[in-house]
């Protein structure tokens, strides 16, 4: 996949920096990925909630982390929206 908005989990992990390590392997994972619909996704990962309208949110490092990507399965591209703690997660409004 192709993965747009790594500039937001560039910025994340200067603020956690205890985010790096994982968000660095879920960027790998997502490239190499050839995700052709939800299903794929939750092989992989089976905590990931499907949020419609292309949205999805994975769980980084046993939940500590959340991650909202759009993902366009057609076009093969993943598109980060937003990165942050559990905490921070609980109070956006998706």
């Amino acid at each position: 996949m192709r993965v747009v908005g790594k500039d937001k989990l560039l910025a994340f992990k200067k603020e956690q920096p205890q985010s790096r390590a994982p968000l660095n392997a879920w960027l790998i994972e997502a490239e190499e990925a050839k995700w052709a619909q939800w299903a794929d996704i939750k092989k992989r990962y089976p905590k990931a909630d499907w949020l419609g309208k292309n949205r999805v949110v994975f769980d980084i490092k046993g939940n500590s982390f959340r991650l909202v990507a759009l993902v366009y399965f057609r076009m093969g591209s993943v598109i980060i929206e937003r990165v942050g703690t559990h905490a921070e997660y609980d109070k956006w409004h998706l």
